[in-house]
């Protein structure tokens, strides 16, 4: 169906747009070992995008290998800003950059989380990779409760990345695990564009 018709189309369908009575910032964990964590606050990065909301993603392991997600995000008409503030992953793949180098560049995205949630401008923020900075000892756990407790009432925070502490489980509205079945990785399959990254 040509995109022209199509919205003709939806403009006649009678769609209803709920609002909860009482709207409240949830704090959400996507964690586990499967595939599909940044792409499920992508999901809702979109879907929030949707309902006219500003959002802020600060990914704490990626900004050395493009991503796909860095400019799809700029192609949305959306109020979203997203910030690699990452060295890569740390300790895998080749990486060359010391624990140290990591826990610095970690303890600054941290701190600019913080300002974004502080200045009360975004309805959204993810914390991409925080559950994994968090276990490889790139933050403290104290640090995450806070940021975590310290959140504006209203603002959505959500928190990816494998490893998720239960400390910070147990401080999340919805908490949700992905586990892998198969990998194509597994099968000799390399990282491919648009799926993987």
């Amino acid at each position: 169906m040509p995109h022209g018709k199509l919205e003709r189309v939806y403009s006649q369908l009678h769609v209803t747009r709920l609002s909860p009575e009482r709207c409240v910032g949830l704090v959400v964990v996507l964690t586990g070992h499967g595939k599909g964590k940044t792409s499920s606050a992508l999901g809702m990065l979109v879907r929030a995008c949707g309902h006219g909301m500003k959002i802020c993603m600060i990914q704490f392991m990626k900004g050395d290998l493009y991503t796909g997600e860095w400019d799809g995000v700029r192609n949305l008409r959306c109020q979203v800003e997203l910030i690699p503030a990452g060295m890569g992953f740390c300790g895998i793949r080749g990486n060359p950059f010391s624990h140290e180098e990591h826990r610095v560049a970690a303890q600054h995205a941290l701190d600019l989380a913080a300002k974004k949630l502080s200045s009360g401008k975004y309805d959204m923020v993810i914390l991409d990779e925080i559950n994994n900075a968090l276990n490889l000892g790139l933050l403290d756990l104290q640090q995450v409760i806070d940021l975590v407790q310290g959140k504006p009432l209203l603002t959505h925070l959500i928190l990816t990345g494998r490893d998720a502490h239960p400390r910070i489980i147990d401080l999340a509205d919805t908490a949700s695990e992905v586990r892998e079945l198969k990998h194509a990785y597994r099968q000799g399959i390399e990282p491919q564009p648009g799926v993987d990254f």
